[in-house]
């Protein structure tokens, strides 16, 4: 390895590589093309940045004053270069290397002049790179190596056009690195047009994906999804979360409700600048805040050291996106949770979802308001200021509370202080318990018990169903389907089972008037009604619509002279009483049937039937 680059890894820390970075940097890949199958949190910048060396510094460990480019590193997000900008600014540091980046959103002006001045490797995002070739502002002409990071990223975000006229200016006699987290068919026939004789570079660190990170599938209640988030916030109080949603609306809805609560939270979507994207990171990284929500889009590429926690309020599309977020942590050897926010009727999609990534999550439900309390507590009686000896500056003021109070308050005082500077947790209702599909069985026709009758004054001639009953009689007695048993629709009127320990809670809902909504009438029955002198079994109209006011024995209207459906109204409630022909008033064209002609006095073109 070149000394230069061996001591900054040493004044950086680093004692051992991971083991991209020892396959990429092996002395006989030197002169090699590479393609290279990274996950994120990998090393792979620092492994791209040893593998480049001996090819821009040869023999020598220091660069002679920058000219033309030298290396040209091409990443998807303007995050991610500005991330393998510093990264390759520490590591070549110690070489007078030239680090300058060119990504959208920040000012063409001041890039063109840093290229002006010479540049010894260029970090960029592909559409500003072919802005600045195509205006002779970055000449590629002594272009050594060109390394693509997260290539299959770059392609599922629309840059092949980019990518393709980029690498068909470069000069022929160059390295061409591909990073990249899958080889999708695409990518391997990007390579195989771009690359000469590439080495497939394939690590065991890689084979078994996220090793550092700790998968929890947490099954809830689909009411509870946002309260899940928040007591998973809670429970492990990371020094950075990111909260991953599938749209704006619920990024802004998720950071407005964490902000009232008390968290210290950033979004990051796409609707927002550059410069607010840049000061939201930034706050993440110098503790400002701790809780980022984002999309997917908006988080790619970023780079966030202290990140701990990664929650999907939203389940991923698929498995790529799934090991995408879930890789911003577990980073460098380091340990991380991704949690993922199951609603019950999504549990097939969650175990689909972990199997295409070949992860195994624990199954568990989310922390109770217990569970986060017990965390408390635990964390405050493990925290090392009970070790620590009174100083000076503190004695006078705790012989006065001592003085003062008893033990008891004062332990009380510095509870209640504590339990005011963070969010209380939110009580969760039991999901639903998950069957396997094999293990499922048919639901059985057990009796329904005690139970009373109703009737209601609308049946099959008002288009009444029980799909529109049902979820009414739920809403208006204020009561649950379960306590509804049987429901029959007869020709004119409806009758309904509703279990006798809930008749009184039933009543009360409705009220004395005994009407429910659209004007129907309820009644109680005395006994159940005698369905086998009705003709019950009839289907009933097609459509399941509401009870409207319509003639059966009328045609349905049809094509443009269908008439839209309105609730049955009375004289009194028409909002538009019917104007009063004018005396006089001649006939139009129209209602006599004859066509309008040109030059008639309306001016609406005619149309035929």
């Amino acid at each position: 390895m070149i000394k230069t680059l061996a001591a900054a890894l040493e004044q950086r820390g680093y004692t051992d590589l991971t083991p991209v970075q020892q396959e990429v940097a092996k002395p006989e890949f030197d002169d090699a093309d590479l393609l290279v199958s990274a996950q994120t949190g990998s090393g792979k910048t620092v492994g791209f940045g040893l593998a480049i060396a001996p090819t821009l510094l040869g023999d020598a460990e220091h660069f002679e004053p920058a000219a033309d480019p030298l290396a040209l590193i091409i990443a998807p997000t303007r995050e991610l270069a500005l991330q393998v900008k510093r990264e390759l600014a520490w590591l070549y540091g110690k070489t007078g290397a030239v680090v300058t980046s060119c990504v959208g959103g920040m000012d063409m002006r001041t890039e063109r002049q840093a290229l002006n001045k010479g540049a010894h490797i260029v970090v960029a995002t592909p559409g500003r790179l072919c802005d600045h070739i195509k205006r002779g502002s970055l000449s590629m002409n002594g272009l050594r190596a060109i390394v693509l990071d997260e290539a299959d990223e770059m392609l599922d975000l629309g840059f092949r056009d980019d990518l393709e006229f980029i690498l068909g200016e470069a000069p022929a006699q160059r390295r061409t690195l591909m990073f990249s987290a899958t080889v999708p068919r695409a990518i391997a026939a990007l390579a195989k047009k771009y690359q000469r004789n590439a080495v497939r570079v394939t690590t065991t660190a890689e084979q078994t994906q996220h090793a550092d990170i700790e998968y929890r599938a947490l099954n809830v209640s689909p009411r509870d999804i946002e309260n899940a988030v928040i007591n998973v916030l809670r429970f492990y109080e990371a020094q950075n979360a990111l909260v991953f949603c599938n749209t704006r609306a619920a990024v802004n809805r998720l950071t407005t409700r964490f902000s009232n609560r008390g968290f210290s939270v950033v979004a990051l979507s796409g609707e927002l600048t550059q410069n607010e994207r840049t000061h939201a990171l930034q706050a993440m990284r110098d503790g400002r805040a701790r809780v980022c929500v984002a999309t997917d889009v908006a988080a790619r590429g970023i780079d966030l050291p202290k990140l701990e926690l990664v929650i999907h309020a939203d389940l991923p599309s698929n498995s790529e996106t799934l090991l995408h977020r879930s890789g911003r942590t577990g980073r460098a050897g380091r340990k991380g949770v991704s949690a993922l926010i199951v609603p019950t009727k999504l549990r097939r999609k969650a175990e689909r979802l972990l199997q295409g990534a070949k992860v195994r999550a624990e199954w568990a439900e989310p922390p109770s308001a217990g569970d986060v309390l017990a965390r408390d507590e635990e964390r405050l009686l493990s925290n090392p200021v009970w070790e620590e000896e009174i100083s000076g500056d503190e004695q006078d003021f705790v012989g006065k509370l001592v003085d003062r109070y008893s033990a008891e308050q004062i332990a009380a005082a510095y509870l209640r202080l504590h339990n005011a500077k963070v969010s209380a947790p939110e009580e969760l209702s039991a999901a639903a318990p998950h069957a396997p599909e094999r293990d499922r069985k048919p639901r059985s026709s057990e009796p329904f018990g005690p139970s009373v009758w109703f009737s209601i004054s609308i049946g099959r001639s008002k288009n009444a169903e029980p799909r529109w009953l049902l979820p009414m009689l739920c809403r208006v007695g204020s009561i649950s389907s379960k306590m509804i048993g049987a429901i029959r629709i007869q020709q004119d009127l409806s009758f309904v089972e509703i279990s006798a320990a809930s008749v009184d809670r039933f009543l009360e809902g409705v009220g004395p008037d005994m009407t429910l909504e659209a004007g129907a009438v309820l009644k109680r029955l005395d006994a159940a009604p005698d369905f086998a002198s009705t003709s019950h079994d009839a289907k009933p109209p097609h459509g399941g619509k509401k009870p409207y006011d319509r003639d059966a024995s009328k045609p349905k209207p049809r094509g443009k002279n269908k008439e839209k459906w309105r609730p049955k109204q009375t004289a009194s409630d028409d909002p538009k009483p019917k104007r009063k022909k004018k005396k006089g008033a001649k006939p139009s064209a129209k209602s006599k049937g004859k066509p309008h002609r040109k030059g008639s006095s309306n001016t609406s073109p005619s149309r035929k039937d």
